[in-house]
């Protein structure tokens, strides 16, 4: 094992106050999470629009109004 590499690892974890299991924990969280597919695209929803670029007002209002619907007492999500 590397000695400045682990003498790193047990000083930051001091620092943090947590376990030198736990930093290498954190780090293959954050390693899988870098490198994960995700299930669902990250702009699943498509909108038909008219051919032309909408004006940031009437962005604002139609995803106002679809964040209304989606959280509204009684509508399914």
């Amino acid at each position: 094992m590397d000695y400045s590499w682990y003498m790193a690892m047990k000083r930051a974890a001091k620092r943090r106050g947590i376990s030198e299991a736990e930093i290498i924990r954190q780090g293959i969280h954050l390693e899988a999470m870098a490198n994960r597919v995700w299930d669902e695209p990250l702009f699943s929803r498509t909108f038909e629009g008219s051919e032309r670029t909408s004006a940031k007002a009437e962005v604002r209002d139609v995803v106002a109004d679809a964040v209304r619907r989606e959280t509204s007492p009684g509508t399914a999500a």
